[in-house]
């Protein structure tokens, strides 16, 4: 394994480097206070918009399609320390790039699974940047952890499917520019558990649909990045041809949307550690408190130590994976996989609650990211999986071996 950065990703990693300090930096605090001034919470904001046409203007646009016929080209390796940078601004810097979930994870399912009507509908406006998507897939009425719990039905008739069932956490909905959801339902309760469950296209404006409201993550909007909303679908229409792949192909196709989405999360998570870090070790080297530095005193120096070597370790692990992806593929790395989503965002919350506590109140207050960046780390301990349905699977892989 070598983790050495090619030319053509240290080009990236300078270009995307600088416009983190040119241009998204500076936008946090513009961001912040046009959401604050919007009648609406989950508005995008001008700053947003700004951000974008420049992003694209440097080349910095859809980074994380490892397909060139719809993105970069970048492998996961190249991709990670490019998607670390940008977890540094996570609620600015991935939306500016077109690499924003959920839009990521849909844009790749759709060019690995969709037909070519449907690519050419749906995925070509979401590569510009012209909408938005959303993922319904978990529900408020089953214990979504287990996905063969779904209860949505998607049932054909005739040449249409007609949808029935209540999502929530529907990330991207609660974006005006938001057109399509992608919705996971049952299209035959009696087949094999894991041969249940499909997914098919749903535009917004589909009669029968209705987005009943705005979830918030801590008390945040999560606005930038398209909010998470709970939605209705009553007898909803749709044809026959909106079905993603074949009927009972739902649930593999879900296991392979979210393992890049999975380590996209966990390469973000490792720059909000480092984020963070900084933050601290900034503050404790300028804050005087009982006659001395604070970065003098035992424990917070045992704090910045600690957080590295948490980091260093994430990061590596991060990269192996990324590696076993781009080389034996995502089922070859399906342990790692695993192993990075318990390991990651524990090793993030952890370094940045000790740089709340360095900051004291101001911590916990809209004047620093530290709160929004916390609360980010803490929700994903449970998207895309909670951690104690990953450890229960990585146990079981283990055992195995020695059974």
């Amino acid at each position: 394994m070598d983790f050495e950065f090619d030319a053509r990703t240290a080009e990236l990693y300078d270009t995307l480097n600088d416009f983190l300090l040119d241009r998204v930096y500076p936008a946090e605090a513009v961001h912040a206070e046009q959401v604050a001034a919007a009648d609406d919470p989950w508005t995008r904001t001008p700053v947003l918009a700004d951000l974008k046409a420049e992003a694209r203007r440097r080349g910095l646009w859809n980074l994380f399609l490892p397909d060139p016929r719809y993105g970069a080209g970048l492998t996961n390796l190249q991709y990670a320390p490019l998607a670390e940078l940008t977890g540094r601004s996570p609620h600015l810097a991935p939306e500016a790039l077109n690499c924003a979930a959920p839009d990521t994870g849909n844009m790749e399912l759709l060019a690995e699974f969709g037909s070519a009507e449907q690519r050419e509908r749906w995925l070509r406006p979401l590569l510009a940047g012209e909408i938005r998507s959303a993922f319904c897939m978990t529900e408020p009425e089953v214990a979504s952890s287990d996905a063969t719990n779904i209860a949505t039905r998607i049932r054909r008739d005739g040449d249409e499917y007609v949808v029935d069932g209540r999502k929530w956490w529907s990330s991207g909905a609660m974006d005006r520019r938001c057109e399509i959801f992608i919705v996971m339902g049952k299209t035959d309760p009696d087949a094999d558990r894991h041969r249940q469950q499909s997914m098919v296209l749903v535009p917004r404006d589909t009669p029968g649909v209705t987005v009943r409201r705005g979830m918030t993550v801590f008390g945040y909007t999560d606005g930038p990045h398209g909010g998470h909303a709970e939605i209705s679908f009553d007898g909803v229409r749709v044809p026959a041809a909106n079905l993603i792949g074949g009927a009972g192909d739902g649930f593999a196709i879900a296991q392979a949307r979210l393992g890049p989405g999975r380590i996209h999360h966990c390469m973000r998570l490792i720059g909000m550690a480092e984020r963070a870090l900084e933050l601290l070790c900034r503050r404790t080297s300028e804050r005087v408190a009982f006659g001395r530095p604070l970065a003098e005193q035992g424990v917070v120096r045992d704090w910045i130590a600690e957080s590295r070597v948490r980091i260093e370790q994430a990061r590596l692990l991060v990269l192996k994976t990324a590696w076993l992806m781009d080389t034996v593929g995502n089922k070859g790395a399906h342990t790692e996989i695993q192993a990075i989503k318990i390991a990651t965002p524990a090793m993030a919350e952890w370094v940045i609650d000790k740089a709340i506590q360095a900051y004291g109140g101001a911590g916990v207050s809209q004047d620093t990211p530290l709160a929004a960046l916390w609360a980010q780390a803490r929700t994903l301990r449970l998207a895309d999986g909670p951690d104690e349905v990953h450890r229960a699977s990585l146990a079981r892989r283990e055992l195995r071996r020695w059974s």
